[in-house]
């Protein structure tokens, strides 16, 4: 087996466990109370970050094997395996437009497996990890203050997937780069990759959990998985030397079939708009306006009362005669 094959085989592996993370974090978001250390307090939460934590291990030696531009695509079919995986395990229904989403997402991401081409192995130059880091934090920071500004929903949970899907991306970019230039003399050299590896993954999982609040599942996770290889593979081609075959009419059908998975995770993200958002009802969107009517009670049938002369009281009627009013005493 081929370094290529193996890197292409831990990816894959590596997706289904972000994709089974995701849904763990999804449930834990939408059963836990907003706050930002409930979560912790779920054991579910934590074998999220186990399966999230074995993914990355996986992907960190798939990046090892094979170029970034081939791993990080491959990471978008975490949204593939995940709606299944969702329809098995938490019953959510995945549908014709979610299966097409599905379909154009995975030939999207053949034709960019097909036209990612090998090159030497390069590490990014001290000043454009400086570069690198400042970019990503301000970026961070700065979509993490706007999302503070939306109520939670959609588009706050597209803006923290954005935030956590860059986070994960240029995680990788760091991995990478270490992966290249790592030597056990000289691992003091490699230890500021590695503080930002901890710090943007870190981020990034709590930027994802954060992001499924209140927007469902496929919607944010979609998000992340398109924002990641996005970010990773602009900054391979970039700085590392990476690049597409068969010169510019390659890179044309890669943009190509960039578009091409582009357009399936889209309609895998309007699909979880439909079908995802109330797939989980939660007790904090219930606003007075959305509790059934109480029943009423049944009316009780009209009493029938008689008026009993009173004897002590005169009662004044009407003669049919006269019209006159007189008084009459009955006793």
């Amino acid at each position: 087996m081929t370094s290529l094959a193996l890197s292409v085989l831990l990816a894959l592996a590596s997706s289904v466990g972000y994709a089974a993370g995701a849904i763990l974090q999804e449930h834990v978001a939408a059963t836990t109370p907003p706050g930002a250390t409930a979560p912790l307090r779920r054991g579910t939460w934590w074998v999220a970050v186990s399966l999230n934590g074995a993914g990355a291990v996986l992907h960190v030696i798939a990046l090892a094997y094979g170029p970034l531009s081939v791993v990080q695509p491959l990471g978008a079919l975490t949204i593939v395996f995940a709606l299944p995986m969702a329809a098995m395990f938490v019953g959510r229904p995945v549908g014709a437009a979610g299966w097409r989403g599905a379909l154009l997402a995975t030939v999207g991401l053949a034709g960019l497996l097909s036209l990612t081409g090998s090159s030497r192995a390069q590490a990014l130059t001290d000043g454009q990890r400086v570069t690198l880091t400042v970019v990503t934090l301000s970026s961070l920071a700065v979509l993490v203050l706007i999302s503070r500004l939306l109520r939670p929903g959609g588009l706050r949970g597209v803006l923290l997937a954005v935030a956590a899907g860059t986070a994960f991306g240029i995680s990788s970019v760091f991995v990478k780069n270490v992966a290249v230039e790592w030597t056990w003399g000289s691992w003091a050299d490699a230890l500021p990759s590695l503080v930002m590896i901890g710090v943007l993954a870190g981020a990034g999982v709590l930027l994802s959990q954060a992001s499924y609040h209140g927007a469902g599942l496929a919607s944010p996770l979609a998000t992340a998985t398109v924002v990641n290889p996005v970010v990773a593979t602009a900054v391979g081609i970039a700085a590392l030397g990476e690049h597409f075959r068969h010169g510019t009419p390659g890179t044309l059908l890669a943009v190509l079939a960039a578009l091409v998975a582009s357009t399936g995770l889209v309609m895998l993200t309007v699909h979880s708009a439909e079908t995802g958002a109330d797939a989980v009802r939660r007790p904090e969107d219930d606003g007075p306006d959305d509790q059934p009517p109480a029943p009423k009670a049944p009316e009780a049938p009209p009493r029938l009362t008689r008026r009993i002369p009173c004897p002590r009281h005169p009662v004044r009627r009407r003669t049919p005669d006269r019209g006159e009013a007189v008084l009459q005493t009955h006793g």
